[in-house]
């Protein structure tokens, strides 16, 4: 490894840990260090670079933590959807066989890659039962933007898959994530009118809970309390601020 890279390694680290969902790994491990280069390879636009130091990390794992550390980031560079959710599939089999808590944080993502991975092949209900399965998992996950992105991919794949489960005989399930539609349609108008002209800070403030939004009483409060922040501010036109309240007030956000 030349010294290019080896100060890649150090620089990548940080961003290898929390795409993996944890603050514990241990960084000299000969496995995390070629995934730091498979990213940076990645970065740099060498997917096939990149894919032979995942290869190199899964040739090289010593057991089944770090086989689940390789194998995800094989999943990345698989060329069929067909070996993206074997590859998936194997890193979650190998979390399994760990089992403690070094594995605690990647469960809401490993869930996630399998709902996608099940998606792409046209597996609806299968995908469905893993972003559940993600979403009970989301709160061992760390916190900040690793966390926003695993809750935006579960609400995502909530959403676009939950025909499928209510076609499946599975409607409690497949409804009970989202949005009340009482607050969904107004508020993706107030979206899309903020968007229209560049409101930047009324979507910053607000699409991060909305997009991340599971269903839960926490996700209530918090789509309520950003929506409330936008609406105390008072710098909506008044035909927005009048809607905008009517949300707040909505017995589904209470």
């Amino acid at each position: 490894m030349s010294d290019s890279r080896a100060g890649a390694t150090a620089g990548e680290a940080g961003r290898l840990m929390g795409d993996e969902g944890s603050g514990c790994m241990d960084q000299d491990l000969p496995v995390v260090q070629l995934c730091v280069a498979g990213m940076q390879a990645e970065a740099e636009g060498h997917p096939d670079e990149a894919l032979g130091f995942f290869q190199r990390a899964w040739d090289t794992a010593r057991d089944d933590y770090e086989a689940c550390i390789a194998a995800h980031y094989l999943a990345r560079h698989q060329s069929s959807p067909d070996e993206t959710l074997r590859w998936n599939q194997e890193c979650l089999d190998r979390a399994d066989l760990v089992g403690d808590e070094r594995v605690r944080g990647f469960y809401a993502s490993l869930y996630v890659n399998m709902g996608q991975a099940h998606r792409d092949l046209g597996q609806l209900g299968s995908a469905h039962a893993y972003f559940t399965r993600a979403a009970a998992r989301v709160a061992d996950a760390p916190q900040g933007q690793y966390g926003d992105w695993n809750r935006f991919a579960i609400a995502d794949g909530l959403r676009d898959t939950a025909a499928a489960a209510a076609a499946d005989e599975d409607a409690e399930t497949a409804v009970r994530w989202g949005v009340d539609e009482v607050v969904d349609g107004p508020v993706r108008e107030l979206f899309s009118r903020w968007c229209a002209r560049g409101d930047l800070k009324a979507l910053a403030l607000t699409l991060p809970a909305y997009l991340g939004y599971l269903g839960t009483d926490e996700d209530r409060e918090r789509l309520r309390s950003a929506l409330h922040m936008v609406h105390a501010a008072r710098w909506l036109p008044e035909d927005e601020q009048a809607a905008l309240g009517e949300v707040i007030g909505a017995a589904a956000l209470r």
